[in-house]
């Protein structure tokens, strides 16, 4: 097990009452969980993310915190929230980086895995 370590999952829903396909705007809710899978308590400090629409477009965001928090957490502590992305087509995909550092000072960053956003029953 490592010392410093966080593991991220992400669940994605699309928001059709929220979406106006006629006007290519297509949004997404992504529910993320981040656990603390290392042996030192850390905390999450900053984000990072790089949005890619179907047509290649990439957009990056980045900022302090998740959801105007950042969360201090103690080896196998967790913290969930939710939030939303706007494409302008239907599939796309999101990945990105969280910069935490643990209590005694060691930076580090968890990879967040690229995951999928996507209309339901639709082939891409």
């Amino acid at each position: 097990m490592a010392a410093y370590e966080f593991t991220v999952s992400v669940r994605t829903q699309y928001q059709a009452e929220q979406s106006d396909p006629g006007r290519s705007k297509f949004v997404f809710a992504y529910a993320v969980t981040i656990k603390n899978t290392g042996q030192v308590a850390a905390q999450l400090i900053s984000r990072h993310w790089v949005i890619t629409d179907a047509t290649n477009h990439i957009e990056e965001v980045r900022g302090l915190g998740v959801v105007g928090q950042q969360p201090l957490l103690q080896p196998g502590e967790q913290f969930e929230y939710t939030s939303g992305c706007t494409l302008k087509t239907p599939h796309g995909s999101m990945a990105g980086e969280y910069f935490c550092v643990a209590e005694d000072g060691e930076q580090f960053v968890a990879k967040i895995p690229e995951f999928v956003l996507s209309l339901p029953r639709t082939l891409h």
